[in-house]
C-alpha cells in the first residue's frame, strides 16, 4: 500500500483525493495519473473529503425534487452518484457518466449491491456524453471539468441533452493553493469558467459559496 501510495503523488478523479507532493509532477503525469483507474478503485475513498466536499450541505443547496433525471459527468467511485440517487426517487434517474471502463465496473457492483434501481452506469466517450437529446433535468460536475478537454465541444452536447429549463452544476477547485486537489495550473478559475460558459450560451442562475476550497455554480441557458 505505501509502494502504491508513493507512486499515485497525487490522484485525482471524482470521489477521491489524495494530495500530497505535487511539486514534482508536470501536467502530463497528472493527466496520466487521472487516468490509472485500476489504482484509484485499489483505494477507498478518503474519510476526510467529507469535512471539505461537504455533501449533504451540496445536495440541500441543489433543491432536488423527486422523478429528476441527473447526469454525474465524471461519477469516479459515485461519490455523489449515489447520494444524488437517494433524492431523486424511484421515478428519477441518475446517469453515472465515466470514460473509464474499469470505473464503470467498480460502479456497477456498487450498483448491485446496493440494489439501487434508479442509477444507470453509462461509459462514455472524452468528448460525449452518450445521452439522448432533452433527456437531462440537470448535469452535476464535480472536480472533472478541468479534466475535459474540448469543453466547447461538450458544452454543445450538453445543451442539446438538457431539457428546457435544464441546469448544469459546476463544482471544481479554485485556482489557489488548497490543502487538497489538483496542482493550481491544472484548476480552472472562477471567472476564466463563467466566460466559457457565457460563449458558449449559458449564464450563471446561482452561487454557493459554503466551500472551502471550490466553487459552486448553477448554470442555465442563457
Amino acid at each position: 500500500m505505501k509502494r502504491l501510495l508513493a507512486l499515485l503523488g497525487w490522484l485525482t478523479l471524482p470521489g477521491l483525493l489524495l494530495a500530497q507532493d505535487t511539486t514534482k509532477r508536470d501536467m502530463h503525469e497528472m493527466h496520466k495519473l487521472h487516468q490509472d483507474s485500476k489504482a484509484y478503485v485499489a483505494m477507498p475513498d478518503d474519510p476526510k473529503r467529507d469535512e471539505y466536499q461537504k455533501p449533504h450541505e451540496v445536495i440541500t443547496a441543489l433543491k432536488l425534487k423527486e422523478g429528476e433525471v441527473i447526469a454525474d459527468i465524471g461519477a469516479g467511485s459515485g461519490y455523489f452518484t449515489f447520494r444524488l440517487a437517494r433524492h431523486i426517487g424511484d421515478t428519477g434517474r441518475v446517469y453515472a457518466v465515466d470514460v473509464s471502463p474499469e470505473m464503470i465496473v467498480h460502479l456497477n457492483r456498487r450498483i448491485r449491491d446496493l440494489k439501487v434501481k434508479n442509477v444507470v452506469s453509462i461509459l462514455a466517450a472524452p468528448d460525449d456524453p452518450l445521452l439522448a437529446n432533452a433527456s437531462v433535468d440537470r448535469f452535476f460536475i464535480c472536480d472533472t471539468w478541468h479534466h475535459i478537454e474540448n469543453r466547447d465541444r461538450y458544452l454543445g452536447l450538453m445543451k442539446k441533452m438538457l431539457k428546457p429549463g435544464g441546469e448544469v452544476v459546476m463544482v471544481d477547485f479554485k485556482k489557489a493553493e488548497t490543502p487538497v486537489g489538483p496542482p493550481p495550473e491544472m484548476r480552472i478559475d472562477r471567472a476564466d469558467l463563467v466566460k466559457e460558459m457565457e460563449k458558449n450560451g449559458f449564464k450563471v442562475a446561482a452561487e454557493h459559496t459554503f466551500l472551502p476550497y471550490q466553487y459552486f455554480i448553477v448554470f442555465k441557458v442563457s
